[in-house]
């Protein structure tokens, strides 16, 4: 088993390998076969395998620089997705206690604890008061 990891890391050597965009785009191509699954498209299964020779290109390749630069436009992309995402999840787990609430003045989100009832709120930022009512 040694031997044949020294030549994994030997042949790997000077190689890109792989990096945020190759996850990315591994899932990507984990979610078309699933569909894929379901719907048999000929053009969904092109994209696949043309999303797997891009992936196993990526790795392999010698070219660190250009694939550092991919990596980084990637990430300039997915990034604000990423941190929506987290946050709306983070709202989602925190709806039994807690309500959000834009400012009024100066749009800012505030995280209220959940009292139901009318409630005068001081915004942190702009140091305004306004009224929130919460239902629920």
């Amino acid at each position: 088993m040694g031997k044949f990891r020294e030549k994994i890391i030997r042949f790997m050597y000077g190689r890109y390998g792989a990096d945020q965009l190759y996850y990315g785009l591994l899932i990507l191509s984990f979610v078309l076969m699933l569909i894929n699954a379901f719907i048999r498209l000929l053009v969904l299964d092109i994209a696949v395998w043309a999303i797997l020779i891009l992936m196993i290109y990526r790795t392999f390749s010698r070219n660190i620089y250009k694939r550092q630069l991919e990596n980084q436009k990637f990430l300039k992309i997915w990034n604000p997705i990423k941190s929506k995402l987290s946050l709306l999840i983070s709202r989602i787990k925190e709806s039994k206690t807690h309500r959000y609430r834009k400012c009024l003045h100066c749009k800012a989100i505030l995280r209220l604890p959940k009292r139901k009832g009318r409630h005068t709120v001081n915004c942190p930022r702009c140091h305004r008061d306004f009224d929130v009512r919460v239902l629920i």
